[in-house]
């Protein structure tokens, strides 16, 4: 798929930039797509022509949050070094920026609530990692059809899964044993703060095994889907 810099600038790019631009912790955003593209902080500080250790102060929200000609920079250089590689990320991107919205729905809350709270709105029950509950919170769900997502889904896919920001939750659908949802978690960098895992009856023990290396509280509930969705848009 052969395209020119201002097709992926208005297909990836204003993607990339507004969810730099919108976050909370814009550093960590950055990070994100930055290892998406597979590029260290020395490669993309060359293509900005800034040091390296700007480009951790950023990521690390050490630096003031990036104006707009930053992120724009920014965006620039993640587009124009990979079209220099082949466009592989790009194009990978740009083949899932509709398909893969099928698996999930996404919903940032307008404040933060604590995990323990999120769990009574979701009037579920803990199995997993009871104890980090009061360290842990929550910005935000993601609904997931657990059979589609791991199935279909393309690796590219998975950080969209994570919106804004990564503190979240992750609501399986579909699960039969809760062991995939807790495979695709155990295999990827990023983590999310909460699983929830709905309509469960009895979890996989490789699940809980995970759960309790990965440090992330596993909740089930019997709510219909509906019910959540009407409770948690509303925070």
């Amino acid at each position: 798929m052969a395209q020119d810099k201002d097709f992926y600038m208005d297909k990836i790019g204003k993607q990339i930039a507004g969810e730099i631009a919108i976050s909370i912790t814009p550093g960590q955003i950055m990070k994100k797509w930055r290892e998406i593209f597979g590029l260290t902080q020395v490669k993309l500080s060359e293509a900005l022509n800034i040091s390296p250790s700007t480009i951790s102060d950023y990521e690390g929200n050490r630096r003031k949050s990036p104006g707009s000609t930053i992120i724009k920079r920014f965006v620039g250089a993640l587009v124009s070094i990979d079209m220099e590689n082949g466009s592989l990320v790009l194009n990978k991107l740009v083949g899932t920026e509709v398909d893969v919205q099928t698996y999930y729905e996404l919903h940032e809350f307008s404040t933060p609530l604590a995990a323990v709270d999120f769990i009574k709105v979701l009037e579920g029950r803990v199995v997993a990692n009871e104890e980090l509950l009061n360290v842990k919170k929550v910005y935000g769900y993601t609904l997931i059809d657990s059979v589609k997502a791991i199935l279909d889904m393309p690796s590219s896919g998975f950080p969209k899964l994570f919106g804004s920001i990564h503190e979240r939750a992750f609501i399986f659908l579909n699960v039969s044993t809760g062991r995939s949802p807790m495979v695709v978690v155990r295999v990827s960098q990023t983590k999310p703060s909460i699983i929830v895992l709905h309509n469960l009856a009895k979890i996989d023990e490789l699940a809980l095994r995970i759960a309790e290396r990965e440090q992330i509280p596993i909740i089930t509930t019997k709510l219909p889907i509906d019910k959540i969705k009407e409770k948690l848009n509303k925070i």
